[in-house]
């Protein structure tokens, strides 16, 4: 029965091929003539896939279902994936071999977004199309796509002064997650996902499984006592999560609005809360800890990921640019000249707002004199 008509007036295509694939689907119209063409151009293409070796035809809902199959299990940012092939509805209908280098950077350059996100989206269609030449063999090539530049983003951190500032506009329960994560520069989701079976509060250590972190690596954490402090103040409330609402609920999410309310309070903007976690590394490189410890502290994949910490701390580098000091410039080796600052120096660590990096006395080594907030009852 090669094409057929339903109840409801459609026309239906039903081809089967000499190697038993069976191809049935709506002709879309209730013309008989229009159904028959649509058969005979699916038969056709069929011939020529079996005899001529032609690659079959594919939409790219067929690639995005396959992505979404193969990656659901395995991707981590797979919900990502899915948000972004749900923003893509000019590419419904169309054929893999149809999607040019101009229809897909027209259509993605047309978004109201910035260009970063454009890559994200741009980055999706290239992987995608990769999957269907290299692995699926449903293309024979993938067309050049080229990502947009993208200005680096810079390092956005705190000076001790605002962190105190932002703590004590938060409620308590979020001020606790807040100083924990300046502690110990956990991302947020392993922070709001943290459960007392990772912790072992007697050789101060804490852990974030492979599947929880975001490199797929475990992590280990060494506790410092500002992070012991705060877990100790979490005890007894939560029988597996560590962080709860004051009705004894573990914390799901950081809400927005509370978190912009006390950003405004403590007259700090344009920062997020994965900006603790900027501020933990940063104020670690300005005391001097090496960028491959602090990459094994972080969790980071590659070094190359704790390079943009790098230009916080120059002072290794005096060594080459004092090189310079005898080429005759008029200064020798003098570090001040007397008519700059009226005489008076100023420290590396005044000039960038760090005269209080030591700890504060009675405190371990990495405590930064961050405030532990502790229950009156």
């Amino acid at each position: 029965m090669p094409i057929y008509k339903r109840n409801n007036g459609i026309w239906y295509v039903d081809i089967t091929t000499a190697g038993g694939r069976r191809i049935r689907q709506s002709a879309g119209t209730k013309i008989r003539e229009e159904a028959q063409k649509l058969h005979d151009k699916l038969a056709y293409e069929l011939w020529q896939q079996q005899h001529l070796e032609r690659k079959p035809d594919r939409l790219w809902e067929e690639a995005a279902v396959r992505w979404i199959k193969e990656q659901g299990g395995k991707k981590k940012s797979i919900k990502d994936d899915i948000s972004r092939l749900r923003g893509l509805p000019h590419f419904r209908g169309v054929l893999l071999n149809d999607m040019s280098r101009d229809f897909i950077m027209d259509t993605v350059g047309g978004f109201n977004c910035s260009d970063s996100t454009k890559n994200r989206y741009l980055a999706l269609i290239r992987a995608i199309l990769n999957k269907a030449v290299h692995e699926w063999q449903w293309l024979d090539s993938v067309p050049k796509i080229t990502l947009y530049r993208e200005a680096k983003r810079r390092i956005r951190w705190l000076t001790q002064n605002e962190a105190q500032k932002l703590i004590a506009a938060l409620p308590e329960y979020l001020a606790d997650m807040a100083v924990f994560s300046l502690a110990t520069g956990l991302r947020q989701r392993n922070v709001l996902e943290l459960k007392w079976a990772q912790i072992n509060l007697s050789r101060k250590t804490a852990w974030i499984y492979a599947d929880e972190a975001k490199a797929g690596r475990a992590i280990g954490i060494a506790l410092n006592q500002t992070a012991v402090g705060v877990l100790e103040k979490q005890m007894g409330k939560h029988p597996s999560f560590v962080f709860t609402y004051p009705n004894g609920r573990p914390v799901k999410s950081i809400n927005s609005r509370i978190w912009k309310n006390a950003l405004e309070k403590a007259g700090i903007s344009d920062f997020r809360w994965h900006d603790l976690r900027h501020t933990w590394a940063s104020w670690l490189v300005q005391a001097g800890v090496p960028l491959a410890a602090l990459q094994e502290m972080g969790g980071w994949e590659s070094i190359s990921m704790v390079q943009r910490y790098a230009h916080l701390a120059p002072e290794h580098l005096h060594g080459h640019a004092a090189l310079l000091d005898g080429a005759g410039l008029g200064f020798g080796t003098n570090l001040a000249h007397p008519k700059i600052g009226g005489g008076k120096e100023k420290s590396l660590n005044g000039c960038l707002g760090l005269e209080n990096m030591a700890p504060r006395p009675g405190l371990e080594p990495g405590t930064c004199g961050l405030t532990v907030r502790r229950s009156t009852d």
